[in-house]
């Protein structure tokens, strides 16, 4: 039985063929005067790529149409605290590509995932053994570990940014009473160690009430994420680092709808009984609570990447 491709082909004259292949030409040929060679670069290989589909799938017009008014919902239900095309882009393991490709594997550097769409700008800064839950609700989790070059030396001073969703699977910008919880930065002391109340990880849906939710209900593709806490580390002359951490007995984790778990990244959450002594002599009542060790490594700057925008998928 002929494959879709090769069935194409097999319905496709030379006639049409060289009709379709001088369209390519002319198109990629049209960016040929592009002063910026990047520029030049990805469109022509934007319009390879994009012709080439459109003939491998013999797209119609009516699907043509569907695609044009399913980009255009994106852009509809994109605001200042939503980001569809990110969505997009994860659930397409675009974002995750796109890590993979700017950051190479380098000496034993922690592995970088994808950004996500709730990073805020300015969260608040807590005291090392500060809690970053600011009234979320969830159980606690005390977080701790170091930073370190490739050769193992401390940062001191590290600027570590953290946040998470509530137990209820939702960050703060979710809500829409200006809450700001489940976030914070803190810095790294003399010795490179950091330590910090957060909260233990739970699933949760990426938004599925627009037009992303839409295509993967379609696609009979779940939109659940695995367990995991985010964090961006930056320091002078190192490389910054995106990522996260994800509980080490979750079920997602060979699911993770936006595709970024990494076995690097899975980590023991170890859960506490009531009664047993916090670190830091917190006073947690009859409450469990649970603990996770994370120790980072960051590259040389010099590895980095020519940079775009800042990406967030």
């Amino acid at each position: 039985m002929m494959n879709a491709q090769s069935a194409t082909a097999a319905q496709t004259t030379p006639e049409q063929r060289a009709v379709e292949d001088d369209l390519v030409a002319r198109v990629v040929a049209s960016f040929d005067d592009t002063a910026d060679p990047r520029l030049r670069q990805v469109m022509q290989a934007l319009v390879r790529h994009l012709h080439a589909l459109i003939r491998e799938v013999r797209l119609t017009e009516q699907e043509w149409t569907a695609a044009i008014e399913f980009l255009t919902s994106c852009g509809n239900i994109t605001d200042g605290k939503r980001q569809e095309f990110i969505l997009l882009s994860d659930v397409l393991g675009a974002s995750m590509q796109t890590i993979a490709v700017n950051n190479q594997a380098y000496a034993n550097v922690t592995e970088a995932t994808v950004f996500g769409p709730f990073f805020v700008d300015d969260a608040p800064r807590i005291p090392l053994g500060g809690d970053i839950a600011g009234g979320a609700p969830g159980e606690p989790c005390w977080v701790e570990g170091t930073v370190t070059d490739t050769d193992g030396n401390p940062v001191p001073g590290a600027r570590i940014e953290v946040w998470e969703a509530d137990e209820d699977g939702l960050y703060d910008v979710q809500y829409r009473d200006g809450r700001v919880s489940g976030r914070a930065h803190l810095f790294t002391d003399e010795d490179g160690a950091y330590r910090f109340w957060g909260l233990t990880p739970t699933p949760y849906p990426i938004p599925h009430d627009g037009p992303v939710g839409a295509l993967l209900a379609r696609a009979g593709r779940s939109p659940m994420r695995a367990s995991h806490l985010h964090f961006m580390v930056t320091a002078e002359d190192l490389r910054t680092l995106v990522t996260h951490i994800f509980v080490a007995d979750d079920a997602l984790l060979d699911s993770d709808t936006v595709f970024g778990v990494k076995q690097s990244l899975v980590k023991d959450f170890t859960r506490q009984a009531p009664g047993v002594p916090a670190p830091d002599g917190r006073d947690l009542g009859d409450r469990t609570w649970s603990r996770a060790r994370f120790d980072i490594v960051l590259a040389p700057a010099s590895t980095r990447r020519p940079e775009g925008p800042r990406h967030q998928g």
